[in-house]
């Protein structure tokens, strides 16, 4: 990306000027800004592409006064050149989805001919998310925090061969089959198991054959579509969701999500060979945030949340369940494991001005386990509930930056900072977000320039 916002100039082959493709994936556990930095990406890009969780994960983008909140379209959707889709890795709960289109009808952002859905992605029934929260409310005290929208059990059918997609919704035949199979399934395990009445196969039918006739237009091999135009050299964006630490695999589980969160996760999701891809953007926060249960080695203490900005202010109140998010210390071991996890070619910083007014600013740099130095996570969860994580302070700038525009402008204590973040996760930084609003962002040209987003 150029300093005007551009994209143009990566190199996918040596020596061959073509737009990029760009995989943009958060590092934490979720909430790092992605859908900012798919705002910004999405200026110049010609199609941007949702690979994989559902309406678990949330984006806001703020223009003006206006704020938009995005669960399943992609929030490039928002510039009336982009092509939008959503793919196969991807879970959908048809009625949200419908919501969704309509709100942003309502709002003057058409979307017909512009918003593409796949028949490989599976869709959320209604026994998904009742069984989601039974399941959770069985755990107890061991309880993960999910979203209760039925993502997992909808990931699990799927993995079970006895999902029903897309594909399935738009043909009522095919739909009545595999539901009525399905519901004799599952009335038997929310009777006998959860001593919960059965559902009704007729309520559930007649609406999603309805949700079905209202989404059949979108419908379309968006797979193909996608090698095709990449095939042409089009600028695509791959917009991931969640974080690097709820990935299914190498996430802090069980406390994940159910789909890998991860730039080949993401690629997986969508049907794409990892040689198209040009560049991965990690985006991180300014310090560590995370919402549910599990582990989170760098939590504030009691008295350092006194100094800290409150939740409100600090904009840390999550765009899906409108929970608060825990808040803590920069964690550069999660952070540079999640860089190499990803591939990440450069880092986005956000919510740097959140730290404007502290005095000193703690980095985590490794973890003591047992008495054991680590520089990357544990695997196991009972070692991640022991770390004791060893910190570094760095002074704070005590300055607004919100109003800054280049990186020279920045204090010269917020550049340390970051560069202190660049080296410990051996990742230069390319971006760096300074407010929720389009303009209050840095872009670093000579780090984009040597990456080769431009000349």
């Amino acid at each position: 990306m150029l300093p005007d916002g551009s994209l143009k100039g990566c190199k996918r082959i040596k020596g061959c000027e073509v737009m990029p493709s760009i995989v943009v994936v958060g590092i934490q556990w979720g909430d790092e800004g992605k859908g900012k930095m798919i705002d910004l990406l999405s200026k110049q890009a010609d199609h941007i592409v949702r690979a994989q969780g559902g309406n678990n994960a949330g984006h806001t983008i703020k223009i003006g006064e206006e704020e938009y909140r995005f669960h399943l379209i992609p929030s490039g959707i928002l510039y009336p050149h982009t092509k939008c889709y959503i793919a196969g890795g991807t879970v959908i709960d048809p009625e949200v989805l419908l919501k969704e289109i309509n709100g942003l009808e309502t709002k003057s952002i058409s979307v017909k001919g512009r918003l593409f859905i796949s028949p490989y992605a599976h869709v959320i029934l209604p026994y998904h998310r009742e069984l989601d929260k039974l399941y959770e409310s069985l755990k107890g005290d061991s309880a993960i925090g999910t979203t209760g929208r039925g993502i997992g059990p909808c990931y699990v059918d799927k993995a079970n061969r006895m999902g029903i997609r897309i594909g399935d919704l738009i043909q009522p035949e095919a739909l009545e089959k595999q539901l009525k199979m399905n519901l004799s399934f599952k009335n038997k395990e929310l009777q006998q198991v959860f001593g919960q009445p059965s559902l009704n196969f007729e309520k559930i039918y007649n609406a999603y054959v309805s949700y079905g006739k209202q989404l059949e237009s979108f419908v379309s091999q968006v797979e193909n579509t996608v090698a095709v135009e990449l095939k042409k050299n089009a600028a695509v964006l791959f917009e991931g969701a969640h974080g690097t630490f709820l990935d299914i695999t190498f996430g802090t589980y069980p406390f994940v999500t159910s789909s890998s969160t991860i730039a080949a996760g993401v690629c997986a999701g969508a049907g794409v060979g990892p040689t198209q891809i040009d560049h991965v953007l990690g985006v991180v926060k300014a310090y560590t945030t995370r919402v549910g249960n599990g582990p989170f080695p760098t939590a504030l203490s009691t008295e350092e949340e006194t100094t800290f900005l409150d939740h409100a202010a600090a904009r840390e109140i999550a765009t899906t369940t409108g929970r608060k998010r825990r808040m803590g210390w920069f964690d550069a071991v999660l952070a540079r494991y999640g860089a190499r996890l990803n591939g990440t070619s450069s880092l986005a910083v956000t919510k740097l001005d959140v730290l404007d007014h502290l005095e000193k600013i703690k980095i985590c740099r490794e973890y003591k386990v047992k008495g054991n130095i680590l520089e990357i996570p544990p695997a196991q969860i009972q070692d991640f509930e022991e770390i004791e994580p060893i910190y570094e302070e760095l002074p704070g700038w005590k300055c607004t930056t919100k109003d800054i525009k280049k990186w020279e402008d920045l204090p010269k204590n917020a550049q340390k900072y970051l560069a202190r973040i660049e080296e410990l996760c051996e990742t230069p930084i390319s971006i760096v977000s300074v407010g929720p609003e389009r303009d209050r962002t840095l872009i670093i040209p000579k780090i984009i320039q040597e990456l080769g987003f431009g000349l």
